[in-house]
């Protein structure tokens, strides 16, 4: 009999939702405001469509959708939450949390609920986080929220990331595993600060303050030099992996299925070099464009849905983020 590592954090996935907006938005649209040709916008980003907000639609109402439903999936009442984890990478506001803004609106009461950021890795980083308040049993039941509203601040004049961006929400409910082996057996994050200026909005912090004497509307925009990311993200990507688990950059040694952060079409090529099959990795790039923190857990979610993914199986989910963030985990599920 195989012994369980000694070293994984034990938790069971119990339920995963998503909230997506009503409005769908072609990239031939999104283009026209960019004065880019369609069909270029296409190859190069590998989004044919992706969803705004729109209405009365918010990031908050989002969340709050996809976590009602994830405890409905699950035959779970919102005070049997212990802990509510924000894992969103664009802010609803500063002040207060935006945890507190979704425990107010979900009626939760007196449980510990804050937010974890990592930008587009925030989801990778409150998975871990729950699992080891499971595994320790500091909490029975984790519920994580990731709501992406990014579309609100995007900049025509910055065609990489405008033609990328979409909007959207997923929950996923967390609890203790039902054999030794279910939970996370590897996971590592690392920070190469040399990318710290790729991926940035430098407006909205102490920094760049709205009465700092240089501040203009384009500092609270999206600004990425996607080039740039992509250069620093081939050359740390390949070690990282190694460093997660000795094979991964030249395959999927003991992987069922790849969930990985959508960044864009070249950052899903990029995963080309490694001889991942492609039939092992899950894409929502074409039809969700890429929805930040949002874009792990709503991937996870469609996976699991289509039975590309289940019980006993094991998945990586792995990504970037700006910082430059690479982070990464396997999951028995």
């Amino acid at each position: 009999m195989t012994q369980p590592n000694p070293a994984m954090l034990g938790v069971r996935l119990l339920a995963t939702a998503q909230a997506l907006p009503e409005r769908r938005v072609p990239t031939a649209e999104v283009a026209a405001l960019c004065h880019v040709p369609a069909d270029l916008a296409i190859k190069r980003t590998g989004v044919h469509e992706r969803r705004w907000l729109s209405g009365t639609e918010t990031a908050l109402s989002l969340g709050t959708q996809a976590a009602r439903e994830a405890l409905n999936r699950a035959g779970l009442d919102i005070s049997d939450v212990d802990v509510l984890l924000n894992a969103s990478g664009s802010q609803l506001q500063p002040i207060p949390d935006g945890a507190a803004l979704y425990a107010r609106e979900l009626g939760l009461q007196g449980k510990a609920t804050y937010s974890l950021h990592a930008t587009c890795l925030s989801f990778l980083i409150a998975l871990q986080h729950a699992a080891l308040l499971i595994h320790t049993r500091q909490a029975r039941h984790v519920l994580i929220i990731s709501s992406e509203g990014g579309s609100v601040g995007l900049n025509p004049a910055q065609p990489e990331s405008t033609l990328l961006i979409g909007d959207g929400a997923a929950a996923v409910l967390l609890g203790p595993p039902e054999h030794p082996h279910q939970g996370l057996h590897a996971g590592r994050t690392e920070t190469h600060p040399a990318g710290a200026d790729h991926t940035r909005i430098t407006g909205g912090g102490t920094l760049r303050h709205p009465n700092h004497p240089d501040a203009t509307p384009t500092d609270f925009t999206f600004d990425m030099q996607g080039l740039q990311v992509l250069k620093l993200a081939s050359r740390v990507v390949p070690p990282f992996l190694e460093r997660l688990r000795p094979g991964l950059s030249s395959g999927l040694p003991g992987i069922t299925r790849v969930i990985p952060h959508q960044a864009s079409q070249a950052g899903l090529d990029l995963m080309r070099r490694y001889h991942w099959p492609e039939e092992q990795v899950e894409v929502t790039l074409r039809t969700l464009g890429n929805v930040i923190a949002a874009s792990l857990p709503l991937t996870l979610h469609q996976a699991l849905e289509a039975g590309r993914l289940g019980a006993g199986d094991t998945a990586l989910l792995v990504g970037t983020g700006a910082g430059l963030i690479a982070g990464g985990v396997i999951w028995e599920l």
